[in-house]
């Protein structure tokens, strides 16, 4: 028996702009793009992707999942994703090595710091 993660769903108030968002984040492409299901993979052919599907209400709370990403330049990247329209956030993480930061709709997700050379 085999099991393939296919992709991750999120919940979003508006699933387009929510992924297309995350497409110019991660520099995927789109494979979906129906307007209550968005959806983004790494190539059209590689799993997982990312899967927006429509909700009538906002978030409200801490992730309970969430995307650690790991750049090249951490405080390279970060600086593109708030260009982008990501926020920083504070989930009680204190002092850390990643940063966190939260999407156009406020879910949280982590730049780790990048690998050593």
């Amino acid at each position: 028996m085999t099991l393939e993660w296919e992709q991750t769903t999120v919940d979003a108030r508006d699933p387009r702009a929510l992924g297309l968002w995350w497409r110019d984040a991660l520099g995927w492409v789109v494979v979906n793009d129906d307007p209550d299901e968005f959806e983004i993979r790494p190539t059209a052919d590689r799993l997982p992707g990312l899967l927006f599907v429509s909700v009538s209400e906002p978030k409200t709370t801490k992730n309970r999942l969430h995307l650690d990403l790991r750049p090249d330049d951490r405080d390279a990247e970060v600086e593109r994703l708030l260009a982008l329209g990501a926020t920083r956030a504070d989930v009680g993480q204190g002092e850390q090595t990643w940063i966190v930061l939260g999407d156009p709709e406020g879910n949280e997700f982590c730049v780790l710091r990048s690998r050593p050379l």
